[in-house]
């Protein structure tokens, strides 16, 4: 498993912390994921699930790369291969060859990047509907459209774009590499408008906060009821979920009600099928011995973090390796090995503290790898209290790789993105 450090953030987060963005900034934004695509591309990957959680800048530095994240359902095609790889991806950005159950390949990327670019350019997504067998027949035909007032300053070369990108016939549709060379993006300083775009930004405010209150909900719902990943046959990529949070479509007009949306996490299931209910329609099926392993790797995990809660030493050493590895804020960028460093924390602050803890873990990701190892990731809250008596909650995004020794489970390496803090660790 190899990983990357990306300490940067969200992309569509970055946007929103900006004083300044125009429409020549959401054009470097889409070069940046096209040049990212089209290296997919030519090595035979279709990522499949391109959305704004997956896309994270490499730091926070200003002018930080763009990353790609997430290929947990990426596949592997031989040059212009369509085929049928099944029904996976996040409804809001599924292209209408795989809502049709075509064969299909790298195109629905391409599908993917449209939606993205027209949030980039007005804030809200071009496909969307409170109910989800209308959403999905507004993809099929392909029913978007450019409204007046936000679209009016909107270039006409980069509604070409997008129009070039969100074709219906995938044999249409424009690739990666013909995308860059598009006058928006390769002439971007006299063909892309410089005028900054406040209300875009203020819908994009409100699309973050929708679909990671939305996410957390439904994740915080769907893990409360033991709830099922997908079961996948397809070859994927070695990777690591980085981040993969749930995702929703907003109401483009304020003066339309916004609609209780079903929340779109990433899927792979039969659109056309009978409709139980909005968590078993949006999550997957597999088979009970590995929804049983995934459980098994949430729960240990949570033992973990609640010795680390309770300043327990010694339940903290029992399930970890004594050779356990880790990146964390606390270790400035360095490989930390062993349980010295940790050992500190818990003699000199966890259990000295006598205050409440309390931790949530969101959305969590298990990916089994073989029968004896597995690794998990996910989102930490964690909520105390201060030293004069305050309330606080702090963030930690976390990925934990486990190893099954003598049928016990013991995590042997762990990486935390957040600041340096203490009680987390």
């Amino acid at each position: 498993i190899c990983f990357h450090r990306v300490t940067g953030g969200e992309l569509f987060e970055d946007i929103v912390a900006r004083e300044y963005y125009s429409e020549a900034d959401a054009s470097h934004c889409i070069q940046q994921i096209l040049e990212a695509v089209l290296h997919c591309h030519q090595m035979g990957v279709v990522h499949r699930d391109l959305k704004p959680e997956n896309l994270l800048l490499a730091s926070k530095s200003k002018g930080a790369a763009v990353k790609l994240a997430d290929f947990g359902l990426a596949i592997e095609v031989q040059g212009e291969q369509q085929a049928w790889f099944g029904f996976a991806g996040t409804p809001g950005y599924l292209s209408p060859e795989v809502l049709r159950k075509d064969p299909y390949g790298k195109p629905v990327d391409m599908w993917a990047c449209g939606v993205i670019l027209y949030i980039l350019l007005v804030g809200y997504p071009p496909f969307w509907d409170e109910d989800q067998h209308r959403l999905y027949q507004q993809i099929k035909a392909g029913a978007y459209d450019f409204p007046s007032p936000e679209w009016d300053t909107v270039t006409p070369e980069a509604k070409d774009l997008i129009n070039k990108m969100l074709t219906i016939n995938p044999a249409k549709r424009i690739i990666a590499s013909e995308a860059l060379k598009h006058p928006w993006i390769c002439q971007r300083s006299t063909v892309a408008s410089m005028m900054h775009r406040q209300e875009t930004v203020d819908c994009l405010k409100k699309f973050n906060a929708r679909r990671k209150l939305k996410g957390a909900i439904l994740t915080t719902m769907l893990a409360t009821r033991n709830f099922s990943a997908a079961k996948s046959l397809l070859k994927k990529p070695d990777g690591v979920k980085i981040n993969n949070k749930t995702n929703v479509v907003t109401s483009p007009k304020e003066n339309i009600p916004t609609p209780a949306l079903e929340p779109q996490t990433t899927v792979i299931h039969n659109p056309d099928g009978n409709k139980e209910s909005t968590e078993s329609s949006n999550t997957t099926i597999e088979d009970e011995d590995v929804k049983a392993r995934k459980q098994e790797i949430i729960k240990v995990t949570e033992q973990l973090i609640e010795a680390i809660n309770n300043g327990d030493f010694e339940a903290y050493t029992k399930i970890c390796d004594p050779g356990l590895t880790s990146f964390e804020p606390e270790a400035l960028g360095n490989l930390v090995e062993g349980m010295d460093f940790h050992r500190f924390y818990f003699e000199n602050a966890l259990s000295k503290s006598n205050k409440p803890i309390h931790t949530i873990i969101l959305n969590p990701h298990v990916h089994l790898v073989g029968d004896d190892a597995a690794c998990i990731a996910y989102i930490r809250l964690t909520q105390y209290m201060d030293g004069s008596g305050m309330p606080k909650t702090m963030q930690s995004e976390e990925t934990r790789v486990w190893h099954r020794r003598d049928g016990k489970w013991q995590n042997v390496h762990f990486h935390r993105s957040g600041s340096p803090t203490v009680p987390i660790n």
